[in-house]
């Protein structure tokens, strides 16, 4: 037998024999704790939208680059142009994304609930970048500095254009991710965590108009699309613990 199959032959008829059963049992196990994760997490296919919004909001940048509508307002050149807020303007993109993989493991109504607040206004600032395109020209044209901050800077400037400007993101979405953070009961105990995410709130807003990234116009109507979408999804819950606090309260008395 051995002179038909060989040697080889026999020892890997001998591997499956004694260890088959093993390895398919493994597979079975990875394929069920497979099942079990997408079961649990099935919340994620609300992050498909991004795919969507990248494609859309590339197809702007791209064709959004002479002809616009120019933004300004007279504050705008009374606010100087400040390099160090580079910083906070670069942590706004881990901020978000920490904020919506904390919620996505940790709670799912929260999570959803910040979806449905960064979706909207993200939706609503590429409608109005469709149909109303718009721009700037406030930013630098010479830098008065050399250093690793103005190096930072150059390096936005090139990959972000000064167009598609409102309702501004940065500014949107910051409100939005502490807002999350304010309302998640799992949250409500960890002050430096709310203090922190409330600062690093303020300092992305202020960024986007010292690195001329965007107008005074562009952070108003980031605010006030915020303060809707507030009232929209978050209002209601505030109320509802007020109301109950009311009650526990009254029924101490």
């Amino acid at each position: 037998m051995s002179s038909v199959f060989g040697k080889s032959s026999l020892r890997d008829f001998y591997f499956f024999w004694a260890y088959g059963p093993k390895i398919k049992n493994k597979g079975g196990q990875m394929k069920e704790k497979l099942k079990v994760f997408f079961y649990n997490y099935r919340h994620g296919w609300i992050l498909s939208y991004f795919v969507i919004y990248l494609m859309w909001f590339t197809y702007l940048e791209q064709t959004v680059t002479r002809r616009f509508h120019v933004v300004h307002m007279a504050v705008d050149d009374l606010i100087p142009f400040v390099e160090i807020f580079i910083v906070p303007y670069l942590l706004w993109f881990g901020y978000v994304a920490l904020a919506m993989l904390y919620f996505f493991f940790k709670n799912v109504p929260d999570f959803y609930k910040l979806c449905i607040f960064l979706i909207v206004g993200m939706t609503i600032f590429l409608i109005a970048s469709t149909v109303y395109p718009n721009g700037h020209y406030l930013r630098p044209r010479v830098f008065e500095r050399d250093n690793i901050f103005i190096t930072l800077v150059k390096g936005l400037y090139m990959v972000d254009t000064p167009t598609n400007l409102f309702p501004s993101i940065h500014v949107y979405n910051s409100i939005g991710v502490h807002l999350a953070v304010m309302h998640s009961e799992q949250l409500k105990d960890k002050r430096w965590l709310r203090r922190g995410s409330f600062v690093l709130m303020i300092s992305i807003v202020a960024s986007t108009m010292f690195l001329k990234q965007h107008s005074v116009f562009d952070v108003i109507t980031g605010c006030i699309t915020a303060l809707v979408m507030y009232t929209l999804v978050y209002a209601r819950d505030w109320q509802t613990n007020r109301k109950r606090s009311y009650q526990r309260r009254y029924r101490e008395i």
